[in-house]
């Protein structure tokens, strides 16, 4: 980056949040941005789990961004390599390779309150930027437990988001640290090689069936040849999660039927009774993330697969020490025990108006407007923020809700004119977080009687959004100008946003026009870039282009879903335990 040069927007990250955003600034007719990628790729989550096994956990016509819909996909769950060759395909089809930095570490973001700005400092150089969208996702820095005695292992240690390819583990003991959706991917794909396989469950999981299989060459000649096919394959695979929020947000009841279906799976495979009584959980279903494997209690029950119900207390040389005394000596130690997400380090990264960082400011807990804005952090937001995860359907969904925000949020300032920025209200955010922990308070992740990495150190779920992906849709369709203080250079006052709203419909009214059934106040704001010439290979810019992100290719078809990446659908990764 030679020198320091300046932005409209910055993206962080080039996984399904970072890619999804560029695609849609150039729908919007915006072109002056770059995405700032650490490493020497794309692909986010896809691009650093590459472990054995590694696969999605919602289906693949739900796990893809609406406005580049995937005809050949192999598996109705695809893999790993499918997924990552698809973000790989996004770069390229919608032309966002020359606005891709690699190898570009964010180090430090600070807010210039004199030139309303943001300065970047990353390990390529230093740039500024009007606006910041960081993309790095809950489940992009892995965590691994402070076990006493682990710097003096004499064998391999890795974690399952950093798997060493160039270590072999045929013929070795080894032991693998959790029992997350990673874990249940890993176990039974090494089972065969290893001589022996030692897993340490700290809690059981739920474990349903995972009915995978592959795509028939007919049904992807008439995904390509017919997209309705498509566009309604989609459309159920949607409308069907959407029918099961109310039993994880009102009623948790009801997901005892869930739970005897789960128990009969593991009776299929599992026969000895204490081993059986081991894997059982003592807490509702869907407290922590379900989890879809046909083939881990089949592993699980195999000779030469041990498991130990303790977690890890401490390590004594080659030998793991169990909280129950149980001793296993090992010659290599796979830790799956997930991400931080509560406590992202990009948090500490990030200095605000106050000369706060982001990570202080979310000490007691994170919490952002609409899961997308901070107060003290204006023109700065994130994609899958703070309650925009899911428990049972794909993540892309809320990824292309969040990117309608962002889309109005840039459409605002165009409109607002200058040198202008948008810094969210303190009562909008604390308002919309009272909102979502009230809801929060009868699902079964508060409710259900365990501890779950969606829950941070005080016990608060900042994690899960409480409701449909149709509700966060409605909700994020706009930016309300109320919720906001707008902010100008050389202005020591803030100027109330709602006053300027009221300005600027005065003089453009026909830009901000009011959305059936939107509320009061809540400015849509126009079509920005709508008639930008089209991207070669892509969607033309479409002036409905804040709804994008409907199931199939428009958010009238087929029920109206949307799309994104999954903390509740991953590769299999459950954030703190796994790769969603």
């Amino acid at each position: 980056m030679g020198g320091r040069e300046h932005v409209r927007v910055a993206v962080i990250g080039s996984g399904f949040g970072g890619l999804g955003a560029a695609v849609r600034l150039r729908r919007e007719g915006i072109t002056d941005f770059v995405v700032l990628e650490r490493a020497d790729s794309v692909g986010g989550t896809w691009r650093d789990n590459s472990y054995p096994g590694c696969a999605c956990d919602v289906p693949s016509h739900l796990y893809s961004f609406s406005f580049a819909p995937n005809p050949d996909w192999p598996r109705t769950f695809s893999g790993q390599p499918a997924i990552r060759a698809y973000l790989e395909h996004v770069a390229d089809t919608f032309g966002l390779r020359p606005h891709i930095r690699l190898d570009s570490e964010v180090r430090m973001m600070r807010w210039d309150a004199e030139e309303l700005r943001w300065e970047i400092e990353t390990s390529a150089g230093e740039l500024t930027a009007d606006v910041v969208v960081s993309a790095t996702g809950p489940l992009s820095d892995p965590k691994v437990p402070e076990v006493p005695g682990l710097a003096e292992f004499p064998g391999k240690v890795f974690h399952s988001a950093r798997w060493d390819h160039d270590y072999d583990l045929r013929g070795k003991r080894v032991a693998m640290i959790g029992t997350g959706a990673s874990a249940i991917q890993i176990v039974p794909a090494i089972a065969p090689e290893v001589e022996r396989l030692t897993l340490f469950q700290r809690t059981a999981p739920w474990v349903m069936p995972r009915t995978d299989r592959s795509i028939t060459a007919v049904e992807r000649w008439l995904h390509r040849q017919l997209p309705f096919t498509r566009a309604a394959r989609r459309g159920l695979l949607w409308g069907i999660r959407e029918l099961q929020v109310s039993a994880f947000t009102k009623r948790p009841n009801q997901l005892g039927l869930i739970e005897s279906l789960a128990k009969a799976n593991m009776a299929r495979s599992i026969k000895d009774p204490a081993l059986r009584a081991k894997l059982t959980p003592s807490y509702r279903i869907g407290c922590k993330r379900i989890l879809l494997s046909s083939e881990y209690y089949p592993a699980l029950a195999r000779p030469d697969v041990d498991l130990v119900a303790s977690g890890l207390k401490e390590i004594r040389g080659s030998v793991l020490v169990a909280a129950d005394g149980t001793e296993t000596e090992v010659d290599a130690i796979i830790f799956g025990t997930g991400f931080h997400v509560t406590d992202m380090p990009i948090a500490d990264r990030v200095v605000g108006a106050e000369g706060q960082t982001l990570a202080d400011a979310w000490k007691d807990g994170m919490q952002a407007l609409r899961g997308a804005t901070a107060a003290g952090f204006p023109n700065w937001m994130t994609i899958i923020g703070p309650n925009t995860g899911l428990g049972n359907s794909s993540m892309i969904l809320m990824i292309e809700s969040q990117l309608n925000y962002m889309a109005d949020y840039l459409r605002q300032l165009g409109m607002l004119g200058g040198r202008v920025a948008l810094g969210p209200r303190p009562s909008a955010v604390n308002r919309w977080n009272r909102q979502v922990q009230a809801r929060m308070e009868r699902t079964v992740w508060n409710t259900g009687g365990c501890t779950s990495w969606y829950l941070d150190a005080q016990g608060r779920n900042t994690t899960v959004w409480p409701g449909t992906t149709g509700e966060f849709r409605r909700e994020t369709r706009s930016v309300d100008l109320a919720e906001y203080e707008v902010l100008r250079v050389g202005e020591r006052e803030r100027v109330p946003a709602v006053a300027v709203a009221v300005a600027v419909s005065a003089v453009v009214p026909a830009a901000v026009p009011t959305a059936a059934g939107s509320k009061p106040g809540r400015s849509r704001g126009g079509s920005a870039g709508s008639g930008a010439a089209p991207l070669p290979g892509a969607l033309p810019p479409d002036p409905r282009a804040s709804n994008a992100g409907g199931a199939g290719e428009g958010a009238s078809k087929a029920g109206g879903a949307g799309a994104g990446a999954s903390n509740a659908g991953g590769a299999g990764v459950d954030a703190a335990e796994g790769v969603a």
